[in-house]
């Protein structure tokens, strides 16, 4: 029987990211290791090299779809929903649960550190920063209200962020229900 199995390059690649984000969300960086991404494939060191071109590439892909992932695209949507559809798919299991948090501090570590991760946060973050800051000008201009939604939008991610990181430190501190109410009470003064 064969050692490796053939996958396409698509399907490689994939699975090479599910080992990585299945090994931080379990065990941090310290699982982010070319051994233990290859053991738990089930493939060869160069595989790695072959479709990221580096561990620092592999990891800027995984920040990638960890974002594609736990963001939803608001640009299809009507403008009234989209501050509701990011508030409640922020607090929605996918997103919001401990192996989630683990891989994104893992992955928050390393920016510093890891250019290829850095310059990958910076498309992203302003990605949804953008998209977030178009939700709420959309809102914002449907009620007539005047806001700075670049401001808000950065002030909500970060409220989103703080709320999950205290969800996962201790659940019952903070449900879902109350992170999105949070959310919900602080936009509600500058949209209405």
């Amino acid at each position: 029987m064969a050692r490796f199995t053939r996958l396409s390059s698509g399907d490689r690649r994939a699975q090479l990211m599910d080992v990585a984000l299945a090994g931080l969300a379990k065990g941090g960086i310290q699982e982010f290791t070319v051994d233990k991404i290859c053991a738990a494939a089930g493939v060869s060191r160069g595989l790695i090299l072959h479709h990221f071109g580096s561990m620092a590439g592999l990891l800027a892909a995984v920040y990638a779809r960890l974002y594609r992932e736990t963001t939803p695209d608001l640009s299809p949507l009507p403008a009234e929903t989209r501050i509701d559809v990011l508030i409640d798919s922020s607090f929605a299991p996918k997103a919001f649960n401990r192996d989630t948090l683990n891989a994104w501090v893992a992955l928050w570590g390393q920016i510093a550190n890891t250019p290829a991760l850095r310059d990958e946060h910076r498309r992203q973050y302003e990605a949804y920063l953008a998209q977030v800051t178009e939700a709420i000008a959309a809102v914002a201009q449907a009620r007539g209200r005047t806001v700075d939604a670049r401001h808000l939008a950065r002030s909500l991610i970060c409220l989103i962020d703080g709320l999950c990181l205290q969800h996962c430190l201790d659940p019952d501190a903070m449900p879902p229900a109350d992170a999105k109410e949070a959310c919900r009470t602080f936009l509600e003064p500058h949209l209405g």
